[in-house]
This record gives structure tokens, C-alpha cells and sequence, in this order.
């Protein structure tokens, strides 16, 4: 049985408990408000020591909606960082994945807390299958786009949000202004936690996908609710089930995430420095 959550009570205003999720940051950390946010999912950790001097970490789990990772490869801190540029990045590294069955509300938490701690730039990042058989283990790519599988949404009630340009043309754009080679493709996100079989990867490959994971989507959702500009950004950890042709597991994608690490965290550190 999970951990009892105030966003898990039925009369709960998740965005009430991410202003105060917000303000109990800004006092533990002693900054009023950051301007950019990183959730740094698998193979993304160490962009957080390159990005500039971490001035206050705080175990995640310590502040209002926040739960512990379930997952090896997200450290279960939030960061304050001072940019070099004199701006401030909160770095999260405790993401709720949608398959530990907590409810979209908790999915997206950190990215509510984010905007209402002032952020107007949201990178997301992560772990994920490649369908595109150019793409070796260690390719980071652009999100260019995705497709929501999970049958799910952040948000509630009427509410229509524009999702066109979701993924920031002019992030992505800035991006390859850093690195001319990075590629980028259309993120499925599935439910999981299992891999995807075979036949649904050639499925997401017929609907337009290039790329197969369990997180991020819904995420982004979340952030252009709050207003925020979204940055993408997938680490191809292994082919996706099908397109590689030995049997996926965890370990390989923790592997592949420690191997890509020092580089791909080096080209974020520059494209947060650049934004």
C-alpha cells in the first residue's frame, strides 16, 4: 500500500498543494523563485553537477506531494542551481512514473511545483526505446512531438488546452545550435511498466512514433497548462523490442545511461546555458 499523499484525497487542488509545494522550496532552498526546471530521467543525472554551484538539495520527499522514486537512476532530490548566466534551475530528480499506479496528479507534481516556483521553461527528459534502427545506444534525441498511449490526462474537467508546438520549435532549434547532429523524433509514451511487445512498437512505427518509453508525455501536457515552454529530450538506451533483436531488460538501460552519461549531460549543461 502507497504512502498516504494529499493529492490522493478526492477534494484535493493539486494546484493549491503545488503553490505550497512551491513556497515550502523556496524556503528550505532560500531562493524566491527559479526560472528553468530539469527533470532528469535515465542517463541524465550527472547534467546536474555541469550545470552550475548546487546551492541547497533537498530530499524530494520532504515537501508537500512529493513521494520517494520507485526507480534505480533518479536520486530523489530537488536542486537549486545558479546558472553561470545568474539564473536559477531547480533540478528534479525524483520523477512519479505513471505505471506506479499513484494517479496523474502525482505524475505531473513536480512539473505543477515547477511552474508555480516561477519557471517558464520545462525540460523534460528520459530513458527510451528507439525505433529508428540509425540510432545506436548513447543517441540522444530531440522530442519533436509524441503520442499519448496511456488512455490518460493531467487535466480535469473541461478544460482544452492547445497541444500544437507542445515541443518548442525554438528550443529544439536552440538545441541543434549546440549539437548540428542531434535528430529527433515523435515520443510514444505507454503505460508500462512492461516493454512493449514487438507488435506495438511496429504499431507506434505505422501511427508516426520514433520513439517508446513510459513517462514525459504527460508531463508536458502538465507544463503547457501552466504556461511553460518545453524542451524534449529522449537518451536512446537500446532499439525498441523487434527492432533489436536480443530480448530488452533494465539493466541494459541502466548500462547504457551510465556509458552516454558525461556526454550527453555535457551537451544539456550547454543548451541550459545557451537558454
Amino acid at each position: 500500500m502507497s504512502e498516504m499523499n494529499p493529492l490522493d484525497l478526492p477534494d484535493a487542488d493539486p494546484f493549491e498543494i503545488a503553490r505550497q509545494a512551491a513556497e515550502q522550496i523556496a524556503e528550505k532552498t532560500g531562493v524566491e523563485r527559479h526560472d528553468i526546471a530539469l527533470t532528469l530521467g535515465s542517463g541524465w543525472g550527472k547534467a546536474a553537477e555541469l550545470l552550475g554551484e548546487t546551492t541547497a538539495t533537498i530530499p524530494a520527499q520532504e515537501i508537500i506531494g512529493f513521494s520517494k522514486p520507485a526507480l534505480e537512476g533518479h536520486v530523489g532530490t530537488l536542486r537549486s542551481v545558479l546558472l553561470p548566466t545568474g539564473k536559477r534551475a531547480l533540478v528534479i530528480g525524483a520523477r512519479t512514473h505513471y505505471y506506479e499506479d499513484h494517479g496523474v496528479r502525482r505524475v505531473v507534481h513536480s512539473v505543477r511545483t515547477a511552474a508555480a516556483a516561477g519557471v517558464k521553461t520545462m525540460i523534460l527528459t528520459n530513458g527510451a526505446g528507439g525505433i529508428k534502427e540509425t540510432w545506436t545506444p548513447g543517441t540522444p534525441v530531440l522530442i519533436s512531438d509524441h503520442i499519448n498511449l496511456t488512455a490518460d490526462s493531467p487535466l480535469e474537467g473541461a478544460t482544452f488546452v492547445d497541444l500544437t508546438d507542445l515541443y518548442s520549435t525554438r528550443l529544439r532549434e536552440l538545441a541543434r545550435s549546440i549539437d548540428s547532429t542531434l535528430d529527433e523524433g515523435v515520443y510514444c509514451q505507454f503505460r508500462g511498466p512492461h516493454y512493449e511487445t514487438p507488435a506495438e512498437v511496429q504499431m507506434a512505427k505505422i501511427i508516426g512514433g520514433h520513439i517508446v518509453g513510459m513517462s514525459t508525455a504527460l508531463e508536458a501536457i502538465a507544463a503547457r497548462q501552466s504556461g511553460m515552454e518545453v524542451l524534449g529530450m529522449s537518451l536512446i538506451t537500446n532499439l525498441a523490442a523487434g527492432i533489436q533483436k536480443t530480448p530488452l531488460s533494465h539493466a541494459e538501460v541502466i548500462e547504457a545511461g551510465q556509458l552516454a552519461e558525461p556526454v550527453i549531460s555535457a551537451l544539456l549543461a550547454r543548451i541550459v546555458a545557451a537558454i
